[in-house]
């Protein structure tokens, strides 16, 4: 008979959080697999647990996934972990899981601590959805032409970031989408905790990306959005010109539907602040 593959989430900073039944997994199961061994290795000594380790970091996803399908349809039960948190959520785990799925083995999720929920539990939000975004991008024109693409949307955005990253970040998240109430999560349910409600402008001016220490969880609220000194339809498109990938046709369009001008005067003046390039 074929294995099972277990998902199971480990804590997200302190140990007290991981829960009996994960505990019991990782001593059953006859291989951990671990986003980083040596990481791994810590909690399992801290609660006496001997199972073998096999490292599944994000480069060697593609091919440890398939030995593990391999070893799984040979019988052995396997439990996917990663650093901290729940496995496939900003974390590598997916390839694993869709090849299992494929092969018809029985995956079994073991529930546990979540960045995103915890930091989504202490947000505030009115009851409802929010959008996931995880990551972002590394390259900063990526990530504004992300930015861009989520200024109009209604939902809270919830954002994983590294403290390397989080100034630039901040910056660019400014100003695509404007000043906006952030709710910030970093070091949570460690020592230095720090939960606040605050708002980019603030964040902009006063974070140090030197001092920052920890993973982040950034819920950015909607809102309109709050364009610096655009006093006119032409500083409007001058200021899309510059910090947009949109094209001149996208740009009219949107700038038409946001301030309800005609967008063939919009069109026309477009035209002159792209030909000065």
């Amino acid at each position: 008979m074929a294995g099972t593959l277990y998902i199971v989430a480990t804590p997200i900073g302190n140990l007290e959080d991981m829960t009996y039944r994960g505990i019991r997994t990782l001593k059953e199961v006859d291989l951990i697999a671990a986003e980083d061994t040596r990481h791994t290795r810590k909690l399992l000594t801290h609660f006496a647990i001997s199972t073998p380790l096999v490292s599944y970091y994000r480069e060697k996803e593609t091919q440890r996934a398939q030995e593990l399908v391999d070893r799984i349809e040979a019988g052995v039960n396997v439990a996917l972990v990663s650093d901290a948190g729940t496995p496939g959520i900003s974390d590598p785990g997916s390839i694993l899981v869709k090849r299992a799925r494929q092969a018809s083995i029985a995956i079994v999720p073991i529930p546990g601590p979540s960045a995103l929920a915890a930091a989504l539990s202490c947000a505030g939000l009115e009851p409802g959805s929010f959008l996931f975004i995880g990551f972002a991008p590394a390259k900063a024109s990526q990530r504004k032409k992300l930015f861009q693409s989520l200024i109009s949307s209604c939902y809270p955005l919830v954002f994983y970031e590294s403290p390397h990253r989080i100034r630039q970040f901040i910056a660019d998240a400014w100003k695509v989408l404007g000043n906006r109430t952030v709710l910030w999560a970093r070091e949570m349910t460690k020592k230095y905790e720090d939960i606040q409600e605050t708002d980019l402008a603030a964040l902009a001016a006063s974070i140090d990306d030197q001092k920052v220490r920890g993973e982040l969880v950034l819920i950015v609220h909607p809102g309109e959005t709050e364009f610096p000194s655009h006093e006119s339809i032409e500083e409007l498109l001058s200021w899309y010109r510059e910090n947009s990938d949109l094209s001149m046709k996208d740009v009219c369009k949107k700038v038409a539907a946001d301030i309800g001008v005609g967008r063939s005067e919009i069109y026309q003046q477009a035209l002159k602040i792209w030909n000065k390039v």
